[in-house]
């Protein structure tokens, strides 16, 4: 069966140079081999995911890549880095990079629409809730791609909801989508993520009050104690929870704080997310080591593999690390000079190092360690997707207008559980607010990719150091849209 999966992907993967959304189907005969049994859509689905896991979408470009640069957390030599860390989008390694993005966000959501033209007429299939659930997920990558296919190349929803957004596809067709403009894939792909959410309410184990996260070998923890391995690990798929807090992330985007803090909140008022112990994040022996605040990861793309794990020892932790701050700028971001002297992430997440080109020492980032073997880690290597502290910075934002001493709670609550203790007691106006968000979002966000987006959704200067900012523009914040495929689409 796994050979159907891989035909899949592979003819996705070379789709015309001249359309990129011009995606042929693979015959015939293999779709409906593959989409006989419940068994196949299980592996279609485990599929996509694999493939989100990439280096071309999450296992790289939309984690660990461009994106990152943009917010400015480090230095470089690198003429081509710098030139991307300064807002151009012209250089040819640039642009082709870009291409791939676009085009992988694209052949994932094809995969997508491969199991959701086949699901509805095979439901019978399927056994227990594995329909509501297989359906529920693939309806939640299909909006997470386009989701960010749309915070990439089009203009935020503050800065102009009736222009020109992306195609949202739906179908499976050599005929073109035209785009729509951001209002209308906003709302298209709301209505997926709300009926992935009522699917997988009476679906997803992971709701279940017998599901407990925790580490793998955390006492009492259930996660891979399911007989059914397919149920296990719901924190590695866009599971339920997942689900409200893309909905909020996407809420948020649009501006309607109700819906946003509604979705944030059921995710932080679970309490099935517990908040990564001090002594866990400390511990001396690397074996036992949570790097990450594990636990806090609503949804992650597990990325454990011999080729992820060497692409991001290359960059971010080799003795000469790709992408690496020097000492000082970390302070800077860190503001190791007023509270967050006592930061965990700044602790635990940055090594200094002599700088091997010589100049100032770097900081090296610890996030993203594999021990060598036999070493083992405490926990799967991840791409983080949605983290508990990002529910606590919407769930601020989101509240301030209404109740401004709640939204000061949900941020100090974040502050509090990465060790900085000082309370902040008042802000003159929301604008304050989002300033300490924003700076908080950095620091956790670091090597994550994520801060780019708000700077973004806030129409927001970038600050590229204490002393230089830059001003929020559609020049800096839209990627081309790839060339022949405007051509393609008649713009």
């Amino acid at each position: 069966m796994k050979k159907y999966i891989y035909t899949i992907i592979t003819l996705l993967a070379f789709t015309s140079c001249n359309k990129f959304l011009d995606v042929k189907p693979q015959s015939q005969i293999d779709k409906e081999e593959l989409f006989k049994t419940e068994q196949g859509f299980r592996e279609a689905l485990n599929g996509v995911y694999t493939y989100c896991a990439s280096s071309s979408l999450y296992g790289g470009n939309l984690t660990f890549g461009k994106l990152d640069i943009l917010a400015q957390n480090y230095t470089f030599t690198d003429p081509i880095a710098q030139s991307v860390a300064n807002f151009d989008y012209t250089q040819l390694s640039t642009v082709n990079n870009i291409n791939d993005i676009w085009a992988s966000c694209y052949r994932g959501i094809a995969n997508c629409n491969y199991i959701l033209a086949a699901i509805d007429k095979q439901k019978s299939v399927f056994t227990d809730n594995n329909y509501k659930l297989i359906k529920g997920e693939t309806l939640a990558l299909r909006a997470y791609l386009h989701f960010d296919a749309l915070r990439m190349f089009a203009p935020s929803y503050k800065n102009g909801p009736k222009l020109k957004g992306i195609p949202f596809i739906t179908r499976v067709d050599t005929k073109s989508t035209p785009f729509s403009t951001v209002s209308v894939v906003i709302d298209s792909l709301l209505a997926d993520l709300n009926t992935a959410k009522t699917l997988l309410k009476t679906s997803d184990p992971i709701i279940s009050s017998g599901y407990v996260i925790g580490y793998p070998t955390t006492v009492g923890a259930t996660e891979t104690t399911n007989a059914d391995i397919f149920l296990q690990n719901r924190r590695h798929r866009l599971n339920y929870y997942a689900v409200c807090g893309e909905l909020a992330r996407v809420y948020l985007y649009k501006n309607d704080n109700v819906n946003a803090l509604a979705n944030a909140e059921e995710v932080i008022k679970t309490n099935k997310f517990p908040f990564t112990k001090q002594e866990d994040f400390f511990q001396t022996d690397v074996s036992k080591k949570d790097r990450i605040f594990y636990p806090e990861l609503i949804a992650a793309w597990f990325i454990d593999n011999k080729d992820n794990n060497a692409s991001l020892k290359s960059l971010f932790y080799s003795t000469n690390p790709q992408y690496r701050g020097t000492v000082d700028q970390v302070n800077d971001i860190y503001e190791k000079g007023q509270a967050g002297a006592e930061d965990w992430r700044l602790k635990q997440w940055f090594l200094a190092t002599t700088n091997p080109l010589g100049g100032q020492d770097i900081a090296v980032l610890q996030k993203y360690i594999k021990n060598l073997d036999p070493v083992t880690n405490l926990h799967p290597l991840v791409a983080p997707a949605i983290r508990l502290s990002e529910m606590y910075y919407i769930a601020s934002e989101a509240s301030y207008d209404t109740n401004p001493a709640q939204a000061l709670t949900y941020f100090n609550t974040i502050r509090l559980h990465r060790g900085i203790g000082s309370a902040v007691n008042a802000v003159a106006s929301k604008d304050e607010l989002l300033d300490l968000l924003l700076k908080d979002a950095r620091k956790e966000f670091y090597g994550e990719s994520q801060v780019f987006f708000m700077y973004k959704r806030l129409n927001h200067a970038v600050t590229v150091s204490a002393t230089q900012t830059k001003a929020p523009s559609n020049q800096i914040f839209v990627f081309p849209i790839p060339v022949d495929e405007q051509a393609y689409q008649g713009s």
